[in-house]
């Protein structure tokens, strides 16, 4: 087992403390031990726990109080209760407050090492169920535009919303297919999770058991029993996202699901029929894709019951400018600071610009643009971003200033929010990524850019 997971054992006898500890150190497991269920509470307040074993008997507050105490906060960390041949009741009891397992004295090694493999996959599936839960919750960008394409794609979407068909989404990078998807999601009424992918971000030798799920000793590694995304979106839509990377052979597989709607783990011969509907999204032509055998011929008919295809940012007119508007007031709200508001200079700019990117791109030129404010002006910071041959367009718009010798301090002072950023991420790049709202491959060249290693 990976030494990620963190294990609390709350034993007030020092010897049981020491015994569970070695036991789960050969799991490969981190241990934490306490005294007592309060101590227990301090430790789960101030760091991640994956699993809590706690004795029942214990001074200050025994294994029930503690189990209550967790329920009642909220915690859905597994946890497993260590009880007496006296006491089964009392394990019973925690086991109604949450606890998981419960595990008798004297009990054999195998005994523990088979709890505690099924409370960490159990831990695991709920971490993932709340995951996906709150990212259904969050407060997504809603769609902005009123022009007539985004009018098309809203009619579109209120009309297969409620039909049960699967749907091709198709649409260049960043043009907000995910967005669609998780529309048609929540115009279908269903009621069970949405479930994003992305085949193209998962290695090809994990991506089956990420789809499928497997169980215990399937293939090297698989030491507990785990569901698959298919199992997730049961009840509810499974997104599968840059479809085309999915490779060919796991493809067949796919189209077995979507002709019969049941999977089997890896590993096991058990049918487990679904009820989940399949959303597919492409930055590719889709018969192209099938002409370069990059997708089966008949996995295409499948998913493509319905079709939609997401408009490009260049072709959505003014729409270009309410987003930004939208991007700026959303980040600046984050930083605590006012929105700027583009001028004639920067509309011209935004409305000039192909956008390769698309929203996205807009998304995170406009994060950057509100963290530079109001030292920098949009338009500067616009210009900059799009090159020389757009940048002309600011001229002709605003005042001759000192615009164009502010390179300097903005480099400065962009060096210096992304060394602030790497500092407080503890030089984590990913995080420091993610405070800065900019993608890792940014970062990456932006570091490259200002020689920071």
């Amino acid at each position: 087992m990976s030494a990620r997971y963190n294990v609390l054992v709350v034993d007030d006898e020092v010897k049981m403390q020491r015994i569970l500890e070695i036991m789960l150190r050969d799991m490969q497991l981190d241990v934490v031990r306490a005294d007592h269920g309060k101590a227990a509470l301090e430790v789960v307040a101030r760091e991640a726990v994956d699993l809590i074993i706690t004795d029942m008997r214990m001074p200050v507050m025994d294994g029930i109080a503690l189990v209550k105490a967790l329920h009642d906060a909220g915690q859905t960390t597994p946890v497993i209760v260590i009880t007496a041949h006296g006491t089964i009741e009392s394990a019973v009891t925690a086991m109604k407050y949450g606890a998981v397992d419960y595990i008798m004295r004297p009990f054999e090694v195998e005994t523990v090492e088979l709890a505690v493999k099924r409370a960490l996959s159990l831990g695991q599936i709920r971490r993932e169920n709340r995951f996906l839960r709150e990212t259904l919750a969050e407060d997504w960008h809603a769609f902005v535009g009123r022009c007539t394409p985004m009018r098309d794609l809203y009619a579109l979407i209120a009309q297969v919303g409620p039909a049960d068909v699967s749907v091709l989404v198709a649409g260049e990078t960043g043009t907000g297919k995910e967005l669609v998807a998780r529309a048609i999601h929540q115009a279908s009424g269903r009621q069970g999770l949405f479930v994003p992918i992305n085949c193209a971000g998962i290695p090809e030798t994990l991506l089956e058991s990420e789809l499928f799920g497997h169980v215990r000793g399937a293939f090297t590694g698989a030491q507990a029993e785990r569901i698959g995304k298919f199992e997730l979106s049961d009840g509810g839509t499974l997104f599968l996202d840059e479809i085309t990377e999915m490779p060919i052979e796991l493809q067949t597989r796919l189209l077995r699901v979507l002709q019969e709607r049941s999977i089997e783990r890896l590993g096991s011969n058990r049918s487990i029929a679904l009820d989940l509907r399949v959303i597919a999204a492409t930055n590719r032509d889709p018969k192209a894709a099938v002409a370069e055998r990059a997708l089966r011929e008949d996995v295409y008919y499948r998913l493509n019951g319905f079709r939609i295809d997401v408009p490009p940012l260049r072709a959505r007119g003014e729409d270009i400018v309410l987003l930004a508007q939208h991007f700026l007031a959303h980040h600046a709200k984050k930083l605590g600071k006012s929105a700027p508001i583009p001028n004639d200079a920067a509309r011209q700019l935004l409305l000039g610009y192909a956008w390769p990117g698309n929203v996205r791109e807009l998304d995170n030129l406009m994060a950057r643009a509100a963290l530079l404010a109001p030292a920098v002006p949009l338009e500067t910071v616009l210009a900059r971003e799009m090159g020389e041959p757009v940048a002309s367009a600011v001229a002709e718009h605003a005042p001759q200033s000192d615009d164009l010798r502010l390179q300097p301090q903005v480099d400065d002072l962009e060096r210096r929010v992304i060394l602030r950023a790497l500092e407080h991420a503890e030089g984590n790049k990913a995080k420091a990524a993610r405070a800065l709202e900019i993608s890792e491959r940014t970062l990456w060249y932006k570091l490259k850019k200002f020689d920071l290693g």
